[in-house]
């Protein structure tokens, strides 16, 4: 069974920063292309960062310059890395897998709540 269970979520001021971690389990990790989603209140989900098996990483425009996404395939966790942090980033955070490349995230962990107060 694929788990991925993520953490490090919480109320934060604007300017602050915050580690986001997910653990997977059940999958290959070294395998996947590992992703971050997030969904603030009435708003569509969007793309907060990848990396790629090879540790290629890309950036959602809102997040870039601010946003650092990692993968420690020893111990099959991805965080990501937030800083300088705005009332917009406030949302769900979601951990996404995706064995069959990026893009086509199969498996998604049950979310996180970040909330940035102004």
């Amino acid at each position: 069974q694929v788990q991925l269970v993520e953490s490090g979520g919480g109320l934060v001021q604007a300017g602050g920063s915050l580690r986001l971690a997910c653990a997977a389990s059940g999958i290959i990790f070294s395998n996947n292309a590992m992703g971050w989603y997030r969904r603030a209140p009435g708003k569509q989900r969007e793309l907060v960062a990848a990396i790629t098996r090879g540790f290629s990483t890309n950036y959602g425009d809102s997040v870039k310059g601010r946003a650092i996404i990692s993968r420690d395939n020893a111990k099959n966790t991805v965080t990501l890395q937030m800083n300088s942090l705005k009332f917009e980033d406030t949302a769900v955070y979601y951990c996404a897998a995706a064995p069959h490349g990026l893009g086509r995230w199969d498996y998604w962990g049950q979310g996180t709540q970040v909330t940035v107060s102004s």
